[in-house]
């Protein structure tokens, strides 16, 4: 062998020896300790590599045990790290590497409070120097890289973050990693797989293609069981919301481009939350949710694009309030953590990029997000509503809930399918079914509602009207149409029915209005416009109506005043009710301004009342019966303009046979006694014309008996049982027509006030000239009854004085009621010379009868009956004179004749009697009278004896000396 050549050999070996023992025993060494010796000069934290190994042959690398941190503590290590180098990487312009494996890398990735990261703290890296600035014509790009098989064996990742108010920590305890020809080179496209467990339970699986140059990534994730409290305080920090429960899966296929950007689409995705619950920082339960599943996903990030095919709920329970603010407490809860600081400035050299991005930014926010919703289906739901703004608060059940949503679209420019289904407040239903849209704002829904509990609705009407919903179940079957919102644009048809409404006035805790059940057919309701309905019927409606002490009624005080409102007026609603139908309603009136108090009930109500129009002229008939107090009839019937009565009304009222005892306090009050038997008919006949009102009155008292009086200031000063006694027939019925006319119109002119003055006035002509009103009775009565004249000094009644005792006797034959009372009535200057008269007869019989007695002659029984002759009366009368005059006679008579002599006697005798009158005889003469009065309408007139009174009789002086009248007197019995 040439000496050359062999020495070519030897060198060539001893280089290889040489090669050999630098590359596996030099090299590593030097490496281990130069390695070690850095990291102890910039390493913050205890730092070591235990072992380098190179093969130098193969370009194979390994280096074991590399450890940041303490033992037990390693914020970064590994227990073995694998690198296989090709010899191509010296030619082929890139770092060339077969395989590479890891095995057991543990990362423990920390952010203290204030931001800190641990990794970024474990070295002390001296000042970076001046970069010299690159040609523009330069291209940045990756190192070239080419890595055949990449593989992590068995990783281990902590995380623990402190910025946020709770700390999050977690911990993947088993992570592999297979990566197939990952390159750095422009489109170098890498086959993938990762997987990774959590000891909670969590895993992570993932396969697909990485490409770095540039960064792109497409394949299959999938997220599974990952527990959402983990990651809760980062959603905690942004709202106050507290995560109870809550575990996550999802499981996708993407495509990933950052070469032009950030575009991420995501295709065939799902997403799984069973379960869910969350509540609000105070501990109030916000949401709960069984299962909730979404599937058939896709989102295109750059088109902000999101399609979701099918959506799956299961028992979700939510809760929500609108505050005593008006504002939804979820609302408030998020504003809460609307206020954000205000970014930090930016560097000038800064300014231009980060201009740009906003700019970017901004224009891709101008694009709207576009949800497609394709189906959806929410079962078994509830919803816990609250209202707390009304007084008391309002809260309101809605579920078992079952809800269908398909073809939605964000953008709302295309309808959408709806489909709800649930219960409210427990034994309501409601089903809503039909198709909405958003923009333009529309919808077509069918409303079925079944048993809706009206006392929802209190708190609500309570500002209004102090009423008590008792009861009320509200269903209805409509078709709600909304075309707008801009105005409002809102129509509803169908029809609806109340059933079981009760109605309670708080003030006094009495029923107000009720009804057994409301049906109301033919709706058709255009908001704003008009209100349409073919019948209302009511069955078993019930109103009461009350006068309270102060002459306040009960509706009045009921309304709660409001103030003035300030909205303008709007055009009047055109309103139509096709007919109104009544069965079986009742009413009730009291009257509390009356002691004792007055109440009556109108019962079995039936009938109907025809096309009410607002916008027609046209009068709606009406056709109403029932019963006063059970067994009363009533009736109203007629023609009436229910919204302008006062341009068109013909109604006819009538009461019959209803008993007027119920009347008592009223006829206690007004005419000052009560009411012991009797019955009432009314006829009640209204009729207006353009306001003109032309009204008949009739009112007829059966068998009316007043009872004992009673002490009120209201009370008429008038005889009314006379009034009674003598209005009533010999049938025991009084009948009154009382006409009324006016002008509607005229603010002065009011219907009762007339009514009740007009019988008023009745009454009062009655009692004010009684004899007037009877005399009427009979055909060719005079007005002259009250009186009956005698001649004076006589009690004999005439020709005439009997003439008009037979009228009055058959007057009062017509009003069995009255009685009669005679006063009689002697007068002193008609009389007295008659009765003067008569007494000097009367003493010439006693004169004569003594001395006939003292002589022993037979005389009569009685000295009236006792004739005395003309010529005996001169001796007669000189006793006399002298005994009834205490005198002697003058003595100058004793020059006259005898004739004159007596009648000198004669004329002093009766002027003495005439001018000092005997009561005694005065009032026999008044007696007599009234007792032959008595006499002649009895025997002759007919009438009984027990109706006719003799008053105590009166004596007076009277004027001249003519007929003396005896008074008679009408009363009640």
């Amino acid at each position: 062998m040439p000496k050359g050549l062999k020495r070519a050999g030897i060198a060539a070996l001893v280089a290889l020896a040489l090669y050999a023992l630098i590359g596996f025993l030099i090299l590593p060494a030097v490496t281990v300790r130069v390695v070690n010796a850095k990291l102890a000069e910039y390493a913050t934290v205890p730092a070591h590599l235990e072992k380098v190994r190179f093969n130098p042959f193969t370009l194979e690398l390994e280096l074991t045990g590399l450890r940041f941190g303490e033992v037990d503590g390693e914020s970064l290590a590994f227990a073995r790290l694998y690198a296989n180098l090709q010899v191509n990487s010296l030619w082929s312009g890139a770092l060339h590497l077969a395989d590479v494996e890891l095995e057991q890398p543990l990362v423990d990735l920390r952010f203290a409070k204030d931001g800190a990261l641990n990794l970024a703290q474990l070295f002390k890296l001296p000042p970076a120097e001046t970069a010299t600035e690159a040609p523009a014509d330069a291209e940045e790009g990756p190192f070239p890289v080419r890595i055949d098989r990449l593989a992590i064996a068995g990783g281990k990742l902590h995380f623990e973050d402190l910025r946020p108010s709770e700390p999050i920590e977690f911990f993947y305890d088993s992570l592999d990693l297979d990566l197939a020809n990952l390159s750095t080179l422009p489109d170098g496209n890498a086959e993938a797989t990762l997987s990774a467990s959590n000891p909670a339970g969590g895993r992570i699986d993932w396969q697909g293609q990485v490409s770095l140059a540039p960064i792109r990534s497409s394949g299959h994730l999938q997220v599974t069981d990952v527990a959402l409290k983990t990651f809760w305080p980062y959603v905690r920090d942004a709202a106050p919301l507290d995560l109870e429960d809550g575990t996550a899966s999802l499981d996708s296929r993407y495509e990933l481009d950052l070469s032009q950007g950030t575009e991420l689409r995501l295709s065939d995705a799902s997403l799984k939350l069973a379960p869910f619950s969350i509540k609000a920082a105070d501990g109030r339960p916000l949401l709960k949710l069984a299962s909730l599943d979404v599937a058939k996903v896709a989102l295109d990030l750059a088109r902000r694009h999101v399609e979701i095919g099918e959506v799956r709920s299961q028992g979700l329970e939510a809760w929500a309030a609108r505050e005593a603010d008006g504002q939804i407490d979820w609302q408030k809860l998020f504003a809460q953590n609307a206020t954000e600081p205000a970014p930090a400035p930016v560097p000038a050299a800064e300014a231009k990029p980060a201009a740009d991005a906003q700019t970017q930014a901004q224009a891709q926010a101008q694009t709207p997000w576009q949800v497609l919703l394709q189906d959806a289906q929410l079962r078994g739901a509830k919803l816990h509503l609250a209202d707390r703004q009304p007084k008391p608060a309002v809260a309101l059940e809605v579920g078992p809930l079952d809800l269908d949503v398909s073809a939605f679209d964000s953008l709302g420019t295309s309808p959408f399918q709806l489909e709800l289904n649930t219960a409210i407040a427990g034994q309501g239903r409601l089903q809503v079914e039909g198709q909405a849209q958003l923009q333009p704002t529309s919808a077509q829904l069918k409303v079925v509602s079944k048993d809706i509990d009206l006392r929802l609705a209190q708190a609500y009407l309570s500002p209004f009207i102090r009423l008590e919903l008792r009861s009320g179940l509200l269903s209805s079957d409509l078709d709600v149409a909304l075309t707008g919102t801009e105005p409002l644009a809102l129509s509803v048809t169908g029809s609806a029915d109340v059933a079981q409404l009760h109605t309670l006035d708080t003030l006094k805790e009495r029923d107000f209005v009720k009804w057994r059940a409301l049906a109301i057919k033919g709706l058709d309701y255009r908001h704003g416009k008009s209100l349409s309905i073919d019948t209302v019927n009511l069955d078993q409606p019930y109103a009461r109506v009350v006068i309270n002490e102060d002459l306040s009624t009960n509706v009045k005080e009921l309304l709660v005043p409001q103030p003035p409102s300030n909205e303008p007026d709007s055009p009047p609603l055109a309103i139509r009710i096709g007919a109104i139908g009544l069965k079986d309603g009742s009413a009730n009136f009291a009257d509390f301004s009356l002691r004792p108090n007055f109440a009556t009930a109108i019962g079995q109500l039936n009938g109907k009342i025809g096309t009410l129009d607002n916008r027609s002229k046209k009068a709606a008939p009406v056709e109403i019966a029932g019963k006063v107090d059970r067994y009363a009839p009533v009736s109203i019937r007629g023609r009436l303009e229910a919204f302008d009565p006062l341009n068109s009304l013909d109604i006819a009222t009538s009461f019959h046979n209803v008993e007027l005892t119920t009347l008592t306090p009223y006829s206690g009050k007004f005419a000052g006694y009560r009411i012991r038997k009797g019955r009432l008919d009314l006829d009640l006949h209204y009729k207006v014309e353009q306001g003109r009102l032309n009204a008949e009155n009739k009112l007829v008292l059966h068998q009316l008996e007043l009872g004992e009086r009673v002490d009120s200031k209201d009370a008429v000063d008038l005889p009314v049982r006379l009034a009674v006694a003598l209005l009533k027939d010999t049938k025991g019925v009084i009948s009154i027509e009382l006409p009324v006319q006016g002008n509607l119109n005229d603010p002065q002119f009011s219907v009762m006030p007339i009514v009740w003055q007009t019988l008023r006035n009745l009454v009062l002509r009655a009692v004010q000239a009684p004899f007037k009103l009877i005399a009427g009775l009979v055909p060719g009565g005079g007005d002259n009854l009250d009186q009956v004249s005698f001649a004076p000094g006589s009690a004999e009644l005439d020709d005439s004085a009997m003439r008009s005792l037979d009228t009055l006797a058959d007057a009062l034959k017509k009003r069995p009621e009255l009685r009669l009372e005679i006063e009689g009535v002697s007068a002193r200057a008609s009389d007295g010379l008659p009765l003067a008269e008569q007494r000097l007869e009367r003493e010439y019989r006693t004169v004569s009868y003594r001395m006939l007695q003292r002589r022993g002659d037979k005389v009569p029984a009685s000295a009236d009956e006792l004739v005395v002759e003309d010529d005996d009366k001169p001796a007669l009368l000189e006793g006399i004179y002298r005994d009834r005059l205490k005198q002697q006679p003058p003595a100058e008579w004793k020059e006259l004749d005898r004739e004159q002599r007596v009648a000198k006697m004669r004329e002093a005798v009766i002027g003495s009697w005439v001018q000092r009158p005997t009561s005694l005889l005065s009032r026999k003469l008044a007696q007599d009278r009234a007792a032959n009065i008595k006499d002649y309408l009895v025997q002759r007139g007919g009438l009984e004896d027990q109706r006719i009174y003799l008053l105590d009789v009166s004596l007076i002086q009277g004027e001249g000396n003519g007929p003396v009248p005896t008074t008679l007197h009408l009363d009640a019995e």
